[in-house]
């Protein structure tokens, strides 16, 4: 076989890995993403359940990426503090760690069994959550069997003149190896999958125990890397979590690499063979690194939060680019016309989402700024709102289809509910921020636990929404609907506990009580709106009832 069909084989393979590792994480956040997020919220304030929430999250998502991302947004929410984040996260990188110790079995005999059951379950149910198990299925099988195809790839390369000089090389010039395998990690956007091919190829001879060390270390800053890199547009808050990440599994990989340069450890302790002690070193590792850094995660993430320079945003950081999509030339094409609508309509769901971002922000660094700011959003809102009403109207003299009809008056049902969001924030929200902060008023940290976890669902309910506009999706229409159910519950649940805390006489909760009951109140209201945006959708396809009452 020639080296260039080697190596075609071996990236197919890798390709598979990481297609496999993607299907499985897809399925996961499908099916039990909103699961994991609401338990996520209350385990995560224990550094210890954390680590372990981490690491169970990592196996499920097959990705300490995803995991890290994901907590950084609830730390950039207000859902937990930066420190529990950054715990969380150190968590993952055990969990993602164990991944590979689990992939490493001889588990070959599941590669049929994951694909048949898949494929039967996605193709023969409707039920979405079963159709996202099969999803699994299929993607654990696959990921398995490109195990298998790395292996059978390899074995060529044992017989190989050029190999040897390479790995000769590396294995003298450790600083480069690590460099290379950090690179070939962050392509890859998985330490899993380099890990796995480290050891695949180790398994096969290929790579010596001490070279594999150091490539496995290269692969945790590669893969610590891939969650900073990706999070940088996201707002800084979200991004300290993944930074100081970086910072100490970082600086972790580095003094280890140092360590093992002078003293050269006694690797045969790790286990019998190469491979096992390449994916034990990386356990041990990570699971050290998670010991060290519980105690210093709260410099370590005070030190992120400087480099990111978190701070409330500017006046400009809030301002929305005054174009218009509203293309009055074509208002006698109602395809095109209806197009440019929904563009422009995008754009108030664009604004909506800042300003339902930013208010909740302003109950804890308010200023005169910042409420100005956010009134100024709502005046475009409120502008965009009139001309987008006045272009529908003016589109429906021409001749229109029935579905043309209905989309018209769907965007402008939409666009008036959405202009409401803005006033509600604006006229009530805003005037709570204000007595709060002329009075000097605190929550109580239990109470306003319960507000950033109501407004984190509104916020999350409000992206669905404005996803159902666009792609008028029915299976997200209907759990916009159902997530307002859970919504009226939870606002029973954060009420009946408002009023304990009055009986237990908190002084705190006396104080803030009524600007507490009115914000669930407005939340509440903002996300009946937004779930209201579902209904045409719903009845369209007939999956919605007329009245809640029952039959007399």
């Amino acid at each position: 076989m020639t080296g260039s069909l080697v190596l075609l084989n071996l990236a197919g393979a890798v390709a598979l890995l990481l297609w496999a590792t993607r299907m499985v994480r897809t399925g996961v956040e499908r099916a039990y993403g909103d699961i994991l997020r609401h338990r996520l919220r209350r385990i995560l304030r224990n550094p210890v359940s954390a680590v372990f929430a981490g690491a169970g999250l990592a196996v499920a998502l097959q990705s300490a990426t995803a995991t890290s991302l994901l907590i950084g947004s609830f730390a950039g929410a207000g859902i937990i503090s930066g420190t529990a984040g950054l715990i969380t996260v150190l968590g993952a990188d055990v969990g993602s760690a164990m991944v590979v110790k689990l992939l490493s079995f001889d588990l070959g005999l599941l590669v049929p069994l994951c694909l048949v059951a898949g494929t039967g379950m996605f193709l023969t149910t409707a039920a979405r959550k079963w159709r996202q198990i099969g999803r699994i299925l299929i993607g654990i099988g696959l990921l398995i069997l490109s195990l298998q195809m790395i292996g059978n790839a390899s074995e060529p390369l044992r017989d190989s003149r050029l190999l040897p000089v390479i790995v000769g090389y590396l294995a003298g010039d450790p600083v480069t190896a690590f460099l290379i395998a950090a690179v070939v990690t962050w392509l890859f956007h998985s330490s899993v999958a380099a890990v796995l091919l480290v050891a695949a190829l180790a398994a096969r001879g290929l790579v010596p125990a001490e070279l594999g060390v150091v490539l496995v270390l290269g692969a945790n800053l590669g893969g610590c890397a891939i969650a900073a890199v990706l999070s940088r547009a996201s707002p800084p808050a979200s991004r300290t979590v993944p930074i100081g990440n970086l910072i100490l599994r970082g600086s972790g990989s580095v003094l280890v690499l140092a360590g093992i340069v002078l003293f050269e450890p006694p690797l045969h302790m790790l286990g019998s063979g190469v491979p096992a002690q390449l994916i034990h070193a990386h356990i041990l590792f990570n699971a050290a690194l998670a010991l060290v850094g519980i105690p210093i995660a709260g410099p370590i993430h005070a030190l992120a939060t400087r480099l990111v320079r978190v701070s409330v945003p500017e006046t400009g950081n809030l301002a929305v680019a005054e174009l218009s999509a509203l293309n009055e030339n074509a208002l006698d094409k109602p395809a095109q016309a209806l197009a440019n609508a929904t563009r422009e309509v995008v754009r108030v769901c664009e604004a909506i989402e800042v300003m339902i971002k930013r208010v909740i922000e302003l109950y804890v660094h308010a200023d005169e700024e910042g409420i100005k700011a956010l009134a100024a959003l709502d005046d475009r809102v409120d502008r965009r709102h009139a001309a987008i009403k006045l272009y529908l109207a003016r589109m429906t003299v021409h001749p229109l289809s029935e579905d043309e009809a209905l989309r018209c008056q769907e965007l402008i049902g939409a666009c008036v509910k959405l202009e409401q969001v803005g006033d509600i924030i604006v006229r009530n929200m805003l005037v709570h921020v204000r007595k709060k902060l002329d009075r000097g008023l605190e929550f109580t940290e239990e109470g306003w636990r319960e507000l950033v976890e109501f407004h984190a669902s509104v916020a999350a309910n409000a992206r669905l929404a404005f996803n159902v506009l666009v792609s008028r999706d029915s299976e997200t229409a209907r759990q916009l609907v159902l997530e307002k159910d859970r919504l009226r519950d939870m606002e029973k649940s954060s009420n009946q506990n408002h009023f304990a805390r009055l009986r237990d006489g908190s002084v705190k909760s006396l104080e803030t009580s009524s600007i507490h009951l009115d914000t669930i109140r407005d939340l509440k209201q903002i996300n009946s709106l937004l779930a209201s945006i579902a209904y045409p959708v719903l009845e369209d396809q007939g999956l919605l009832r007329d009245s809640r009452l029952k039959a007399s």
